[in-house]
């Protein structure tokens, strides 16, 4: 085997141009394919990262209205649907699939929220547990967080994320101040930011809007036992979880969709069937792995379309190999005549150009693989896409390139072998 694959490197070399040439198609095939599949994962990702985010893995399930998320007080209350308790809570964090949980509520103030002669316009309002900053991945830039203290003593204090501490105080220090919240007034405790510094990739101003919209909008948060003095009354909770991982994000809040599901005793308001509006509620999980998988599957479908056309050359490729090695055998007739003159067996000759047809194509192929490396980053750095390279691509594309050496070579080398050793003498 070693001598069939030292005469195969001496043939090809004595031989550059041509065994080049009859690699080229072998090269275009395995460079189209590496830099296709390399670009698929690179966006596949990027898809991913852009819905589901750099690793937080947090799913909300939040109580729809239909199909909008219920908010406090742009909403009638739902009677039947039942405030969240701790046994419901221990349910969900029994779940294999959630590492960990946080219930809150969640409200729009348009007015209302002031410091002085400053106001905050369109403003979120949460209502939070002590365990909310940590699930949602919130750090504490200054101040403190809540405490059980805070929730047991009905302590009116308030945590502002930066957006809202910029936009009332600038750079003054807002610990300790005092905010007015639907005139009555909350104590400054803390300041908060996002730990996650991922960004997703924004190609136009719908997709800013998906990615950055509501992070650019003020929030303010506050202990969950203050909620009915600014709301009116104790409204149902939405939960948050994070699950053990970004695969088992999907289990994870549709098991804790079907926990809280089973505690809504009617999935209609008592007050809106009286109303005649008959809007439903339940709680729904925001899939946005699902989402992601779905805009995956798309763009490869497509793409793998590009691979199939990428394999004709492959194809081409494997001709053009053929018809070089049925030219060896025409060369080199009276060399296999002697051979076999000599006692060569037919497995022996035929071994040996198959051994020249897997190695010429296998060079062709690390070449392609090469070449289809620089390619996949020179179209990254045109069209701005990202590039994943696959290494299982790279093992594939070598082992393929070698298996049509032998399957195109096969027929050549059984002609090799099976020439007349008298007639291959006389061969001129």
């Amino acid at each position: 085997m070693l001598e069939n694959v030292r005469l195969s490197f001496q043939g090809i070399w004595a031989h550059k141009l041509r065994s080049f040439l009859t690699m080229l198609g072998i090269i275009i095939g395995i460079a189209s394919i590496i830099a296709i599949v390399s670009t698929i994962k690179g966006t596949s990702e990027q898809i991913k990262e852009n819905l589901v985010g750099s690793g937080n893995n947090i799913v909300e399930v939040k109580l729809s209205a239909g199909d909008w998320a219920y908010t406090s007080g742009n909403e009638i209350k739902p009677e039947n649907v039942p405030v969240l308790t701790d046994s419901m809570m221990e349910e969900i964090l029994a779940i294999d699939e959630v590492q960990s949980a946080t219930k809150y509520r969640l409200g729009s103030m348009y007015e209302g929220i002031n410091y002085k002669n400053k106001g905050l316009e369109n403003a979120s309002v949460y209502g939070v547990d002590e365990n909310y900053f940590s699930v949602m991945g919130y750090s504490l830039v200054k101040g403190r967080l809540f405490v059980d203290r805070d929730q047991k003593q009905f302590l009116k204090v308030v945590i502002l994320d930066t957006v809202a501490a910029n936009s009332l105080f600038g750079d003054n220090n807002p610990i300790g101040e005092t905010l007015e919240i639907k005139g009555d007034t909350y104590q400054i405790a803390g300041i908060v930011e996002k730990v996650d510094s991922y960004s997703p990739t924004a190609e136009n101003i719908s997709e800013w809007y998906m990615y950055y919209g509501n992070m650019t909008s003020a929030k303010i948060f506050i202990p969950n036992a203050d909620w009915p003095m600014i709301f009116g009354f104790d409204e149902p909770y939405h939960v948050a979880v994070r699950a053990t991982g970004t695969e088992d994000m999907t289990k994870a809040g549709k098991k804790t969709e079907d926990v809280l599901n089973a505690y809504v005793t009617s999935t209609e308001s008592e007050s809106e069937e009286s109303a005649g509006m008959g809007q439903s509620y339940k709680y729904r999980s925001e899939d946005l792995l699902e989402t992601a998988k779905a805009l995956q599957k798309v763009s490869e479908s497509t793409s793998q379309q590009l691979i199939w056309i990428a394999g004709i050359s492959l194809l081409v490729g494997g001709i053009g190999v053929m018809n070089i090695m049925l030219v060896s055998v025409t060369e080199r007739t009276r060399e296999i005549g002697l051979k076999k003159a000599l006692g060569a067996r037919k497995k022996v000759i035929l071994g040996q150009f198959l051994t020249e047809a897997a190695v010429l194509t296998s060079l062709g192929g690390l070449v392609g693989v090469g070449g289809g490396i620089g390619l996949a980053y020179l179209v990254s750095k045109i069209a701005e896409v990202p590039v994943a390279i696959s290494g299982g691509a790279i093992v594939v594309s070598v082992l393929f390139s070698m298996v049509i050496g032998v399957v195109f070579g096969f027929i050549p080398s059984v002609k090799a072998a099976n020439l007349n050793p008298i007639d291959a003498l006389r061969y001129e």
